[in-house]
């Protein structure tokens, strides 16, 4: 009998180990989540605030050039068409070096998201 109680004990105790490993793996999943999701707000909080910041420095040094490619060429209309395709062709090249950025962009999200 005194094997029988003995192995009762053990599984016992093995079964209360396993529910308590239970509860910690998803208490640990929970903050894993938790933490992703942050550092991927973080990030896309930065890069709108930072990126709206770029696009109106940019909007505005396309006037400049615009107006001062004017002047230069006595021509208003042209000026801004020549920027406007300059714009465009920038427009183009990141398209066509679209699968670059993608693998930069997972080579840097990658460790962030998987440590």
């Amino acid at each position: 009998m005194n094997l029988f109680e003995s192995l009762n004990e053990a599984s016992s105790k093995a079964v209360d180990s396993g529910e308590v490993f239970l509860i910690k793996s998803k208490e640990y999943a929970k903050l894993k989540v938790f933490e992703q999701l942050t550092i991927s707000m973080s990030l896309l909080g930065k890069a709108l605030l930072i990126g709206s910041f770029v696009l109106i420095g940019f909007f505005f040094f396309a006037i400049a050039a615009a107006i001062a490619l004017g002047r230069i060429l006595d021509d208003y209309a042209l000026s801004t068409t020549i920027v406007g395709g300059f714009f465009l062709l920038m427009a183009l090249l990141v398209y066509l070096l679209r699968h670059i950025i993608n693998k930069k962009v997972i080579q840097i999200m990658s460790p962030k998201f998987f440590n």
